[in-house]
């Protein structure tokens, strides 16, 4: 006779499903009670997740990359006699100041992105989250159009190289963002959806808060530092 206490047999050959825009939730949190870690290790063994530590390893090596152009941006400006090609008298501000506004502007947003996430509003994280990739491509589109208007090229002496390879590889740090944020906001259309604090989402947020405060750097230095 089977004893009411036992719990209900599961389907033979049927696996638990779950779809998520972060990591599947561990132990404690819905997962097979028979998977339950091991008493003898300990609670931080346990339930020990490094992916954002490596994340943030990995964004503390893009600072060093960054931080040696800009050493030697900054170097290369105050010591070089002529500084600008001939011809060119600077660069214009009123533009990519009004693409900066934006792009910090957006630090708000997918920060607003990840509280409607964490309070398990979808509808609303789909809309803070859209809204970021919007502003962040204006940036790159404002950057693209000022590419097209200036009058020096990549080959006009140090300060074009050093203007375009700045400028350049901070924008394709931006469109990584964005592949990123496309990447998620397809995950999150997905029937049956479950909503964990998804780690995936902080970590993007993460990537994209850095690239903004390096675009305020490179901005400084490069539109509102200048000199013939």
């Amino acid at each position: 006779m089977t004893s009411l206490s036992q719990p209900a047999a599961t389907s033979p050959g049927t696996p638990a499903q779950s779809n998520s825009i972060g990591p599947e939730l561990g132990p404690g949190h819905g997962a097979d009670p028979s998977h339950e870690p091991d008493p003898g290790h300990s609670a931080h063994g346990a339930h020990a997740d490094h992916t954002l530590t490596g994340f943030v390893i990995f964004l503390a090596s893009e600072s060093l990359i960054f931080l040696a152009l800009f050493v030697g941006y900054a170097v290369f400006k105050s010591s070089a006699p002529l500084w600008l090609p001939a011809g060119v008298e600077g660069l214009e501000v009123r533009e990519p100041l009004i693409n900066t506004v934006v792009l910090v502007s957006s630090s708000l947003v997918i920060w607003l992105a990840e509280r409607a996430l964490h309070r398990q509003r979808l509808g609303e994280f789909r809309a803070w989250w859209l809204l970021t990739m919007a502003m962040g491509t204006y940036f790159v589109v404002g950057q693209a159009i000022e590419w097209q208007h200036l009058p020096f090229g990549l080959a006009s002496g140090v300060f074009g190289a050093s203007f375009y390879l700045l400028t350049g590889f901070h924008g394709l740090h931006v469109v990584t963002g964005l592949a990123l944020m496309a990447f998620f906001l397809v995950r999150s259309l997905r029937p049956g959806l479950v909503l964990p604090e998804g780690k995936g989402v902080m970590a993007v947020s993460l990537f994209w808060h850095f690239v903004d405060v390096i675009w305020v750097v490179l901005f400084v230095l490069t539109y509102v530092w200048q000199r013939r």
